[in-house]
Order: C-alpha cells, then structure tokens, then sequence
C-alpha cells in the first residue's frame, strides 16, 4: 500500500529544508564589472578594429590595385594604360570612348546623350527616356531621317544603332550596318574612291566577342585615323 503525503506535509518540508535553489546546489554571485574594466575592454576591441582597418585598407587599397596594375602592364600594356590611339605622334584619344565627329567627311558615332554637345566623359549617361517616350520617338524619326537625307538611303535601311544613344552616351563602336552606308557620303566629301573607302571599312570590322556575343562592329575613332592616313597618302 503507497502512502500519500498530504499537501500540507509537502509545504511544510519544504520550509524546513529551505530554498530550492539551496538543495540543487548555486554559485556564488560575482559582482558586475566596474567602468574601468569596460573601458579597458572596450579599448582592446577598438584596437584591433582599427588595425583590421588599416591592415584591409593597405592590402585591398593598395597592394591589391598595385599588383592587379602591375599584371595588366606585363599581360596588356596597352589596355593597362587606357587604351590609347596615337596619330601624327600624339595620342589623340582611346578606342574605348567615343567621340563626336560631325563633318561630312568622318564617319560619325552614335547619337550621345553624355553633355550639352554629347561625348562628354565627365557626363556620361543616358537620355533615361522610356522606350514608350513620346519625345524618344520624335528624336528617331528626327535622326532617322537626317541619316538617310545626308547619306543617301532609304530610311528604312538606317540601323538602330544609327538613332539611339547608348547607356553610356561614350559607345566608341557603331554596327558594321551603319559604318557601311556612310561610305558614299565620306568617299564624295573626300574625293576620294568608294571601293577604297569601303575596303578600309571592311578592314576595320571587328567580329562578335567570342564569335556569338554581340555583333559586328567598327571603331570609329580607329577607322577615321585610318580614313585621315588614306587621305594623305593619296
């Protein structure tokens, strides 16, 4: 036969025995650190988050760069120091920004939103106009038909890259497209052949990057050197 305790036994045993706490057994309490010891504390940490700071900031900011240019001018010396065009013995720009010619006589870029005047590599960016832009639309009809006034075509064979400014404003390329039907109006401007002009141009063709990515493409600050060379030696 199990006896039951009676609730009250259990109350009164437990006073006797004392605290709970007391029969598992307890640490004693250990007081809270003084503000010296937290300032102490929190100086260490400081330290070594600053010698973090400056040990990242001399490896990635300095040594990092310094080695990735160091590479580049032993791999690529030209692309590592901009890629720069020379003509007549001075550097007159870089194949990888555009630039605006004008004239007749040059081939000329795509439209640039980059400045007041376009090309302007301290504004570069884009017209930021939608694609539904009432405003865009006007802009390349406009362009459009300039394009095939001043070379001689059909609207319709004028490219897209022809009326639309790039991301950047600064697109130093044009489509093989657009290169092409500018060839009667440079050769007439410059009095110069057309099968010549066109086979500078067709010299001049870069190919997709990696034979898919992209189109076929022409530089046109390489091509108007190359243009201003024929020129001189004919």
């Amino acid at each position: 036969m199990i006896l039951m305790a009676q609730p009250n036994e259990i109350l009164d045993r437990s006073v006797d025995d004392g605290p709970l706490t007391a029969l598992a057994g307890s640490t004693p309490a250990t007081s809270a650190p003084g503000m010296a010891a937290l300032a102490s504390i929190a100086g260490r940490q400081l330290l070594v988050g600053l010698r973090f700071l400056v040990a990242m900031t001399v490896i990635l900011g300095i040594l990092y760069p310094l080695m990735v240019l160091g590479l580049g001018k032993v791999i690529a010396p030209a692309k590592a120091g901009g890629s720069l065009v020379g003509s007549g013995g001075a550097v007159v720009g870089s194949s990888l920004v555009g630039q605006n010619f004008t004239a007749a006589q040059w081939f000329q870029g795509r439209p640039s939103a980059a400045g007041a005047n376009g090309y302007d590599p301290t504004a570069s960016g884009g017209s930021n106009l939608s694609a539904d832009s009432g405003t865009l639309l006007k802009a390349v009809q406009t362009r459009r038909a300039a394009i095939a006034k001043a070379d001689g075509v059909d609207p319709s064979a004028v490219p897209s890259d022809a009326v639309t400014a790039s991301a950047s404003g600064l697109d130093p390329d044009i489509s093989k497209a657009y290169a092409l039907i500018q060839v009667d109006r440079v050769a007439a401007a410059r009095n110069l052949d057309r099968a010549g002009i066109l086979s500078l141009v067709l010299g001049h063709v870069s190919e997709p990057i990696l034979g898919f990515i992209g189109q076929e493409r022409v530089n046109v600050l390489e091509l108007n050197i190359a243009l201003q060379t024929l020129q001189s030696g004919s």
